[in-house]
């Protein structure tokens, strides 16, 4: 029998993917806003209970749309955590807006919002907070904070969709959020996103950026009797045969969190006695917040340990990973006068991660193994 291979992630098929793309290709309607689009849209506007969703063909494009839909302008400033993935920060600079990185809390590595008031200045146009792992910033502080300054709050949700902070779901909380559906995501269309748009006065120019720049959706609504160009705007559509593959996912939302959630807590159970003798790091999830169980890591003492886990498990056939590099230390990051030691969370926490597998499919056996490595590593 061929040795088990535990993969850190597999895309799964869970529904009625196969079915819902070739109706769509039946329809000959396979651009966006076609019928599993709307679907999608309806689906996540009636869970989430908010004015407007509107899918995009990823995450970075959501992020970029609302960008625009902020009129950011060379010069804005923008309240971002340093340990998040590039597309939080590119779609601000794409704008000409200097990112202010925010490090992050050592307990839950989200934005530590005790540093949150100091950086704000009369410059700053955006506060992005990123929910790392499905799990929740402390938003009622952001938010508390934000409302004095009248700053956006726009939640980077990639991770969250179905996480909640105290009953609230994480997305409904700001002016606008955005979300993944990348292949890596809890609920995938191999590349997708959607922007959730919580201000009802955003609605209306966002779908004119997303449609080109054009008064297209009026249109369609029987609003106009023509459309034409009428802002600037670009392409921010998702193709109906992908949104066919994510709406039979998000049918059955509650079956993938559901089995990732067992996934999640059998690895913070199990590995709890290991962990502590061992000094290793395993989540926090604070009270009041659910998670989305999106990633499951753990803080090795040092750099070292951390390659020498990935080493380790990779040699018993398990696939981890480590996660962000911190963005200020990167080379692009540099140029707005990044240097070590102006974060140190986020640098501690950047040489110490390591992600676990965590995938639907994933099985009794695959955790048996993934649970045999992690413990068989000698500290």
């Amino acid at each position: 029998m061929a040795e088990t291979i535990v993969d850190f992630n597999k895309p799964c098929i869970v529904g009625k993917e196969y079915d819902y793309m070739a109706d769509s290709i039946r329809s000959s309607h396979i651009s966006g806003d076609g019928k599993y689009s709307k679907l999608c849209h309806e689906f996540l506007e009636n869970k989430l209970g908010i004015p407007r969703v509107l899918t995009t063909p990823s995450c970075s494009h959501a992020l970029e749309l609302s960008a625009l839909l902020l009129n950011i302008q060379p010069g804005d400033e923008v309240i971002i955590p340093d340990f998040t993935f590039v597309s939080t920060v590119n779609a601000f600079v794409l704008r000409g807006a200097k990112p202010v990185f925010i490090d992050i809390r050592s307990d839950t590595l989200n934005l530590d919002e005790s540093q949150l008031e100091r950086l704000i200045t009369e410059k700053t146009k955006a506060i992005v907070p990123v929910h790392y792992a499905g799990i929740a910033c402390e938003m009622d502080t952001i938010m508390e904070i934000a409302g004095r300054y009248n700053i956006p709050v726009v939640e980077d949700n990639a991770h969250g969709l179905f996480g909640k902070y105290k009953n609230r779901w994480l997305g409904t909380i700001g002016c606008m959020a955005t979300q993944s559906f990348h292949e890596t995501k809890n609920f995938t269309c191999g590349e997708g996103g959607a922007l959730l748009i919580n201000d009802r006065s955003l609605i209306e120019n966002a779908e004119i950026i997303r449609e080109k720049g054009t008064n297209r959706s009026r249109f369609f609504r029987g609003q106009v009797d023509k459309y034409t160009w009428v802002s600037v705007g670009s392409s921010y559509l998702l193709s109906d045969i992908l949104a066919g593959f994510l709406y039979a996912q998000l049918e059955v939302w509650e079956e993938i969190q559901a089995k990732r959630k067992w996934i999640w807590q059998t690895y913070h159970q199990e590995l709890s006695d290991w962990a502590k003798k061992n000094g290793i790091v395993q989540p926090t999830i604070p009270e009041n917040v659910e998670p989305s169980w999106h990633i499951y890591y753990l803080l090795l003492p040092d750099l070292d340990h951390r390659q020498g886990m990935i080493s380790h498990l990779k040699a018993n056939g398990v696939n981890s990973v480590f996660h962000y590099l911190p963005l200020h230390l990167s080379e692009k990051g540099r140029e707005y006068g990044g240097r070590e030691g102006d974060m140190p969370v986020t640098e501690s926490v950047s040489d110490r991660l390591v992600r676990l597998p965590l995938y639907y499919d994933m099985g009794e056996i695959e955790m048996e193994k993934v649970l045999e490595a992690v413990i068989s590593y000698k500290l």
